[in-house]
């Protein structure tokens, strides 16, 4: 049973670039997020054409988008609130994500203050873990026009 599916809510995120489909669980410790990635996909029409996998830039969008759409159900900032990613540490890709793969992100959250959030996640379809990363962003508003 997911928590929510209601993800455009809680990131600016849009398609082609949201990469959460729902949050299964969260607490102040972490989250579990899923997340399936269709054969319409944009990157796949170049990556590669006759052998489209996932490229390991967006698994590790996926997974802080997991993490702070998590932090966002939870209120834990305040409305309008934007993550910036600013660091991205020990990524491992270890196995292909393909066309049609469900990947399930659990992320736990290693410190979160007002202005910052450091996370780690890994990402898995199935029991098999295809990625892992720690990432940094920064808290912040969209400059107003």
């Amino acid at each position: 049973m997911s928590v929510t599916n209601d993800i455009k809510s809680l990131l600016p995120h849009r398609e082609p670039f949201l990469f959460v489909d729902e949050i299964l669980s969260c607490d102040k410790d972490g989250s579990v997020s899923t997340h399936t990635f269709t054969d319409k996909e944009f990157f796949f029409k170049g990556h590669f054409p006759q052998y489209p996998v996932v490229p390991g830039v967006i698994l590790v969008e996926t997974m802080a988008q997991s993490g702070g759409a998590a932090l966002s159900y939870q209120k834990i900032f305040s409305d309008g609130s934007l993550f910036f990613l600013g660091t991205v540490d020990k990524a491992k890709f270890r196995h292909q994500v393909r066309p049609g793969d469900t990947v399930r992100m659990e992320v736990k959250n290693l410190r979160v203050t007002p202005h910052m959030i450091k996370q780690s996640g890994k990402a898995y379809v199935g029991e098999t873990l295809c990625a892992e990363a720690e990432w940094m962003c920064l808290v912040g508003k969209a400059d107003a026009v």
